[in-house]
């Protein structure tokens, strides 16, 4: 079996899955176990695949460096990537998933490298729910993401990711082919309820649309 570079949990999904996998990324400090029952809850019966991220940051795991809050060490970025695509690869052979059918669902930290994924290996995700996500890089050339659709939450009062961030990577994704589907939420950084009844409306569309 070959050996995965990222600690994870697997959940193998069930017929009513239809063959969806979940990518699911957590939030600065955050696990590998944070996101399932979110996952649960999104798309009931697909399988879901939980990263835990490398690098530390007072302790805490997140999955790439920061200078400092919002300001990326890109270098870090670009190199930690490279490493969740070989993952998600990797992780897509070792238990029979389809990358046609993986969706990205990140939280904060783990939204803005399931962005990256997205900008850097446009192939690997067939769909992103991205929840306080930021702007990872500027892309140049856009990559071609004709093919993906994305859901964005955001907050309105969101102290760390503010509305003019939210869509600038708004404008990035759709310049690159993507569409986009962004909803507001009228507190801050945290999710509401709200935005997970937003999310699973809008993954049980694309579920029918496939």
């Amino acid at each position: 079996m070959e050996e995965l570079e990222f600690r994870h949990r697997f959940v193998p999904g069930r017929p009513s899955g239809e063959g969806i996998t979940l990518l699911l990324l957590h939030g600065t400090g955050g696990s590998e176990t944070d996101l399932i029952p979110l996952g649960e809850e999104l798309a009931p019966g697909a399988a879901l695949l939980s990263p835990r991220g490398k690098v530390l940051e007072n302790g805490m795991p997140r999955f790439f460096r920061r200078l400092a809050e919002g300001v990326f060490d890109q270098e870090d970025l670009q190199r930690q990537t490279d490493a969740m695509a070989q993952f998600i690869e990797a992780a897509s052979r070792q238990y029979g998933l389809s990358e046609s059918s993986m969706v990205a669902v990140g939280y904060s930290n783990g939204a803005n490298i399931a962005s990256s994924v997205l900008l850097r290996y446009p192939s690997l995700l067939a769909a992103a729910m991205l929840f306080r996500a930021m702007v990872p890089f500027q892309p140049q050339p856009p990559p071609d993401l004709r093919h993906a659709r994305i859901f964005l939450a955001a907050g309105r009062r969101d102290p760390i990711v503010q509305q003019s961030e939210t869509n600038r990577l708004a404008g990035i994704l759709e310049a690159a082919g993507a569409e986009v589907a962004t909803h507001w939420h009228d507190g801050g950084h945290e999710l509401g309820r709200d935005d997970i009844a937003a999310a699973k409306a809008w993954i049980s569309e694309w579920r029918a649309q496939r």
